[in-house]
């Protein structure tokens, strides 16, 4: 159901608002670049220091301004069961064509508590949920066996796996499935889970190099698996850029170096430092993305 590369979307602000026209420029960028589909009100959407109102704006606006065109995965999680099912219910009535739904954050729930979090958001909506395992922003891992376990839910279709331990990958994709979506949340882990049967990525570096990274997918699912390595290992001093601070720090400041968006972002996050912006820097030119 989803496949292909996925642009883990910024937020933009203007005067500590939603940015909704440069939002939809966003949208329309990625349109044209290639994106399979857009994963708004995410980790890198800010989606932590979002009201409620700014996250079902953000929302409706992706879904209007995508128009059908490509898919809309929009975050809906919360460390709340209740919150959570009901941002899912407003994604599935304003017409998204999927959830993203993080495992609950600060809470630590038991392997237990996650399968009973999950299958009450589940059951709760019509719309597919692809959960979003996080270890090192949320302080709890789900593990294989309780994907396995909630993979057995009809409208439970696949999973954002941000561990970075491939041998974790391995064992989701053997024990749910080649119709179980699994999709990488670490751009630097994208080849490697293509490589163990993952469908695709849910990427961050996307929002700056959208085709490089639909490239790099459609590459390895026709086969062409040296091209497909030669853009990964092109593009892995990047990924590790966008982590010189926490995600969305970097991206952001990328962007707003690229001329896309402002550098505006949200306390308690802050605007780079001086050493990482100037590393930055030297990546982007070195990509030719700046000059």
């Amino acid at each position: 159901m989803f496949s292909g590369s996925y642009v883990a979307l910024v937020t933009p602000f203007k005067n500590n608002r939603v940015d909704v026209e440069k939002l939809k420029e966003l949208v329309e960028f990625h349109v044209e670049k290639g994106t399979s589909g857009i994963a708004p009100c995410g980790t890198t959407g800010e989606s932590a220091t979002l009201s409620h109102e700014e996250h079902r704006l953000v929302i409706e606006t992706v879904v209007k301004a995508v128009r059908g065109r490509i898919k809309v995965i929009a975050g809906t999680g919360s460390n709340n069961t209740t919150e959570a099912i009901e941002l899912t219910r407003f994604a599935n009535e304003v017409g998204a064509d999927g959830c993203l739904v993080i495992t609950p954050y600060y809470n630590k729930p038991t392997q237990n508590g996650l399968y009973l979090h999950f299958k009450k958001v589940s059951e709760a909506v019509d719309v597919p949920i692809v959960m979003y395992n996080v270890p090192g922003r949320t302080g709890v891992n789900m593990l294989p066996s309780t994907v396995a376990k909630l993979a057995k839910i009809e409208n439970i279709v696949g999973l954002k796996e941000a561990s970075g331990d491939i041998s974790q990958v391995s064992q989701i994709v053997r024990e749910c499935g080649e119709d179980f979506d699994v999709l990488s949340g670490d751009d630097a882990m994208t080849f490697p889970i293509l490589a163990v049967g993952g469908k695709g990525v849910i990427s961050v570096a996307a929002n700056i190099v959208p085709e490089a990274l639909a490239g790099l997918v459609e590459a390895f699912n026709r086969g062409d698996i040296k091209k497909a390595r030669e853009m990964h290992l092109k593009m892995f001093p990047l990924f590790g850029a966008m982590f010189y601070e926490t995600n969305p720090i970097p991206v952001k400041t990328a962007m707003s170096l690229m001329g896309m968006i402002s550098d505006e972002i949200r306390l308690p996050l802050c605007k780079m430092s001086e050493e990482n912006l100037t590393k930055l820097k030297t990546t982007l030119k070195e990509y030719r993305l700046i000059s």
